[in-house]
Order: C-alpha cells, then structure tokens, then sequence
C-alpha cells in the first residue's frame, strides 16, 4: 500500500526495467511473471534481482503489494502516492484502487481502544468483476 515515506535509492538499470514492465499493468503480477516479461524483452535481470527491487519499491511506496489467496506477493505500481485499498478480480485479474474512510476511522478506532498507536493496516477485498461475473471473459 502507499502512504509510506519514499525513500531515496540509487536508480539501476534493473530497478528501471521493473518498474516499466509495470507501469502499464492494470493487473497485480508476480515477481516470476515480471522475471518472465523481462526475459522474454532480452533484458538480462536474474529472479532474485526481480525479488530484491520489488520489495525495495515496495517499502518505498512505487508499488502496491498485495498477497494472492495460495500466499504469494504480488505487485502493481502504484496508481497514487495517496494512502489506498484495492478491489481485485479473483478472475482476470483486474485491480480498481480505492480510498475507504469508513476502514480507515474503523482502524483507527480499533487499535485505539486495545491502546495502540501510529496504525498501519492492509485491507485485501477480492471478488469477481463485472466482466467475469457476466461470464464474457
């Protein structure tokens, strides 16, 4: 999720080729798909290369991660700098972000009263878009 601090890296070749493979996905995609894209464009990034930039991009808030329902992370660069949630369709794919102050207050409201403070949180809601739902994918 964004809303974090960006933090400033050292730009690379490899973290540039990343985050370009991703710049028109509207999908979350994982680091072996993002692996594979690359290979497949002839630019040489090992896997383990992949696996270190997205989660450096990650904590700095360049990309949304988010994990699938079997566990595994997925990324998607972030639409907005602005804190924010997503809608994911469990079929194609398809990630809509959204705010939700009700989550937000809900959050704070909850961890307050169990005494905690400087709140962070996830909210993953996953469903079935209109297209998959319809049965036309």
């Amino acid at each position: 999720m964004s809303g974090q601090a960006r933090t400033e890296r050292r730009p690379t070749r490899q973290r540039a080729a990343i985050a370009e493979a991703l710049a028109d996905a509207t999908e979350f995609r994982s680091a072996q798909e993002i692996h594979a894209d690359l290979a497949s464009a002839g630019d040489r990034v090992g896997l383990a290369t992949v696996y270190r930039n997205l989660q450096a991009m990650a904590t700095d808030g360049e990309v949304d991660v988010i994990r699938t329902a079997d566990g595994e992370s997925v990324y998607r660069a972030c639409a907005t700098e602005d804190h924010h949630h997503h809608v994911v369709c469990r079929g194609c794919g398809l990630a809509v972000e959204v705010t939700a102050d009700a989550v937000e207050r809900w959050a704070e409201t909850v961890a307050a009263s169990h005494g905690f403070t400087q709140v962070r949180h996830t909210v993953e809601v996953d469903g079935l878009c209109r297209r998959c739902s319809s049965g036309s994918s």
